[in-house]
Protein backbone atom coordinates (compact mmCIF):
# COMPACT_ATOMS: atom_id res chain seq x y z
CA UNK A 1 0.00 0.00 0.00
CA UNK A 2 1.37 3.58 -0.79
CA UNK A 3 -0.02 6.63 1.13
CA UNK A 4 0.26 10.42 -0.07
CA UNK A 5 -0.49 13.51 1.05
CA UNK A 6 -1.04 16.26 -0.83
CA UNK A 7 -3.32 19.65 -0.38
CA UNK A 8 -5.78 20.60 -2.81
CA UNK A 9 -7.35 24.66 -2.43
CA UNK A 10 -6.07 24.58 1.69
CA UNK A 11 -7.61 20.87 2.13
CA UNK A 12 -5.39 17.55 2.89
CA UNK A 13 -5.78 14.71 1.18
CA UNK A 14 -4.65 11.31 1.88
CA UNK A 15 -4.45 8.73 -1.13
CA UNK A 16 -4.37 5.32 -0.99
CA UNK A 17 -3.37 3.20 -3.35
CA UNK A 18 -3.36 -0.38 -3.27
CA UNK A 19 -4.58 -2.44 -0.69
CA UNK A 20 -6.40 -1.26 2.58
CA UNK A 21 -5.83 -4.77 4.63
CA UNK A 22 -4.48 -3.54 8.32
CA UNK A 23 -1.15 -5.13 9.68
CA UNK A 24 2.84 -3.38 9.06
CA UNK A 25 1.81 -1.57 5.90
CA UNK A 26 -0.82 0.54 7.41
CA UNK A 27 1.87 2.16 10.22
CA UNK A 28 2.54 4.71 7.56
CA UNK A 29 -1.49 5.83 7.35
CA UNK A 30 -1.47 5.97 11.00
CA UNK A 31 1.30 8.40 11.13
CA UNK A 32 -0.31 10.57 8.15
CA UNK A 33 -3.30 10.87 10.14
CA UNK A 34 -1.83 11.53 13.26
CA UNK A 35 0.64 13.69 12.05
CA UNK A 36 -2.50 15.97 10.26
CA UNK A 37 -3.83 15.97 13.88
CA UNK A 38 -1.15 17.06 15.47
CA UNK A 39 -1.09 20.37 13.42
CA UNK A 40 -4.43 21.17 13.93
CA UNK A 41 -5.69 20.28 10.81
CA UNK A 42 -9.51 18.94 11.35
CA UNK A 43 -10.60 18.35 7.54
CA UNK A 44 -9.14 15.76 5.44
CA UNK A 45 -10.07 13.68 2.39
CA UNK A 46 -9.33 10.28 2.12
CA UNK A 47 -9.11 9.70 -1.93
CA UNK A 48 -9.89 6.19 -2.19
CA UNK A 49 -9.44 5.98 -6.44
CA UNK A 50 -6.34 4.04 -6.46
CA UNK A 51 -7.73 2.06 -3.59
CA UNK A 52 -7.91 -1.57 -4.85
CA UNK A 53 -9.44 -3.53 -1.65
CA UNK A 54 -10.06 -2.82 1.75
CA UNK A 55 -11.11 -5.37 3.99
CA UNK A 56 -12.22 -5.53 8.15
CA UNK A 57 -9.17 -4.20 9.32
CA UNK A 58 -8.67 -1.68 6.92
CA UNK A 59 -12.59 -0.16 7.40
CA UNK A 60 -11.66 -0.49 11.26
CA UNK A 61 -8.31 1.82 10.35
CA UNK A 62 -10.86 4.05 8.65
CA UNK A 63 -13.06 4.40 11.43
CA UNK A 64 -10.80 4.73 14.04
CA UNK A 65 -9.35 7.75 12.36
CA UNK A 66 -12.93 9.14 11.82
CA UNK A 67 -13.64 9.17 15.34
CA UNK A 68 -10.53 10.68 16.05
CA UNK A 69 -11.03 13.97 13.42
CA UNK A 70 -14.86 14.03 15.27
CA UNK A 71 -13.19 14.43 18.54
CA UNK A 72 -11.20 17.16 17.08
CA UNK A 73 -14.65 18.59 16.40
CA UNK A 74 -13.32 17.70 12.45
CA UNK A 75 -13.98 15.10 9.84
CA UNK A 76 -12.56 12.48 7.76
CA UNK A 77 -14.39 12.71 4.42
CA UNK A 78 -14.13 9.50 1.71
CA UNK A 79 -13.68 10.13 -1.79
CA UNK A 80 -13.88 8.61 -5.33
CA UNK A 81 -14.95 5.28 -4.04
CA UNK A 82 -14.30 2.42 -6.64
CA UNK A 83 -16.96 0.54 -7.03
CA UNK A 84 -15.56 -2.85 -5.47
CA UNK A 85 -15.11 0.02 -2.36
CA UNK A 86 -18.64 1.33 -2.58
CA UNK A 87 -20.07 -2.35 -2.07
CA UNK A 88 -18.26 -3.03 1.35
CA UNK A 89 -18.68 0.27 2.47
CA UNK A 90 -22.87 0.20 1.54
CA UNK A 91 -22.53 -3.30 3.11
CA UNK A 92 -21.00 -2.59 6.35
CA UNK A 93 -23.44 0.16 6.38
CA UNK A 94 -20.30 2.82 6.37
CA UNK A 95 -21.93 4.89 3.57
CA UNK A 96 -24.48 6.00 6.79
CA UNK A 97 -21.30 6.94 8.62
CA UNK A 98 -18.99 9.20 6.59
CA UNK A 99 -19.49 12.00 3.95
CA UNK A 100 -19.04 10.54 0.92
CA UNK A 101 -18.63 11.93 -2.49
CA UNK A 102 -17.89 10.95 -6.18
CA UNK A 103 -15.13 13.59 -6.77
CA UNK A 104 -12.34 14.99 -4.99
CA UNK A 105 -13.51 18.66 -6.29
CA UNK A 106 -17.17 17.85 -4.82
CA UNK A 107 -14.91 16.60 -1.62
CA UNK A 108 -13.01 19.41 -0.83
CA UNK A 109 -15.95 21.52 -1.56
CA UNK A 110 -17.66 19.82 1.41
CA UNK A 111 -14.80 20.75 3.65
CA UNK A 112 -14.73 24.54 3.54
Amino acid sequence: MKVTVTEQDGVSIIGIEGKLMGGPDTGELDEKFYALLGKGIKKAVVDLRKCEWVNSSGLSILIHHYKKFKDADGELILANLTSKIERILVIARLTEVFSVHDSLDEAVKACK
